[in-house]
């Protein structure tokens, strides 16, 4: 059997009991460590699972994945993800290649940042599609996010914006050599993905069009979500732009039309 196990966003202890059982007696066990992180380290899951765990980094999972699936034919394996399973694409696409090859899959759920989001008092189901925010580098700019972050905005909902985090990417210099050399992890900030989306703002605005968000319009920012340390901020996107919410992972959210009780809450995050 292939397991694909949600271990949730804070700590350790964050995993179901069923996600915990099936850990503990399976043959093998990884942590797909590239599309999120947890606050804590893999010493710290080793310690409270009672076992030893691979990390399945980005040239693991895409270099050895086949070796991993081959082995859930006769073993039990387990992927563990931080948040839940199908939070990202990738773990979706392992699962299918998992039932081409004819492997019985298992998905144990858990918390992730789509539905945790709710922590900052904005309801769900006002929430529009989600976008994801990438790091700008020089000669690569896009910027197709703010059109559907607008199309929410005039429709009246919400935007989670899900942002850019960097897992061993190789250094461009090191792609023509036989030894790959990776750059520092990096992770992007409320205020990075804010000064971005300002950044776009203001080209619209140069380019004669009237942009619908703009520095006064109203924010959410997240940080470390499901965890003892987490942060919530309520401000505009100028002062978000400017604001430091500590270590990662971050998300931010451009607030649509808000009822009496999603005001309420957020009320309590305007410092």
């Amino acid at each position: 059997m292939f397991y694909v196990i949600g271990i949730g966003l804070g700590d350790a202890k964050d995993i179901t009991v069923k996600g915990l059982e099936i850990v503990k007696n399976a043959s093998k066990v990884y942590l797909e460590s590239y599309t999120s992180i947890l606050t804590v380290g893999k010493h710290v899951l080793e310690e409270f699972y009672g076992r030893e765990i691979i990390v399945a980094d980005r040239d693991l999972v895409e270099s050895e994945s086949d070796d991993i699936l081959d082995s859930s034919k006769t073993e039990d394996v387990v992927m563990l993800v931080v948040g839940d399973p199908f939070s990202a694409t990738t773990h979706t696409d392992i699962v299918l290649r998992a039932r081409q090859m004819g492997i019985p899959t298992r998905v144990i759920h858990n918390a992730s940042i789509m539905n945790a989001i709710g922590c900052c008092g904005l309801q769900l189901y006002r929430f529009g599609e989600t976008v994801s925010i990438p790091f700008w580098v020089d000669g690569w700019k896009p910027d197709s996010f703010y059109d559907k972050i607008v199309n929410n905005k005039i429709r009246g909902l919400h935007t989670l914006c899900l942002l850019d985090i960097k897992v061993k990417e190789p250094t461009l210099e090191s792609m023509t050599k036989k030894k790959k050399e990776y750059m520092p992890p990096t992770f992007m900030t409320v205020a990075q993905a804010a000064d971005q989306l300002l950044q776009i703002c203001a080209q619209k605005k140069e380019g004669g069009e009237e942009p619908v968000i703009n520095g006064q319009t109203e924010a959410v920012g997240v940080a470390r979500v499901g965890s003892d340390d987490q942060k919530i901020i309520y401000k505009t996107l100028t002062e978000i732009a400017s604001t430091d919410l500590g270590p990662p992972l971050h998300s931010l959210v451009i607030v649509g039309d808000i009822d009496i009780m999603e005001q309420e809450y957020l009320t309590c995050f305007a410092k």
